[in-house]
């Protein structure tokens, strides 16, 4: 059962990264950006787009856990205050 797991993840991995390759070799066409003035170097459409796709995948798990922290400081504290209360 455990090789099935593997295998079936490292052919996920090889699809993915088949489609990964099949979009960085569709999308050579040079672009520019300009973000507040500030002007990036041509550079194929792929690279930004794949850059943002993985900024996107580090902040969000990192925003995720910010929130969760900060939930469950607030149900410690909203626990403490009702221990202190006798309820």
């Amino acid at each position: 059962m455990r090789n099935l797991k593997r295998l079936i993840v490292a052919l996920f991995v090889l699809l993915l990264a088949a489609v990964v390759l099949f979009f960085v070799l569709e999308n050579q066409q040079a672009v520019s950006l300009v973000l507040f003035g500030w002007s990036a170097p041509a550079m194929p459409v792929a690279v930004p787009l794949l850059g943002a796709l993985l900024l996107g995948l580090a902040v969000g798990p990192l925003l995720g856990a910010y929130g969760l922290q900060r939930s469950k400081r607030r149900i410690r504290a909203s626990a403490r205050q009702a221990a202190l209360n006798g309820n």
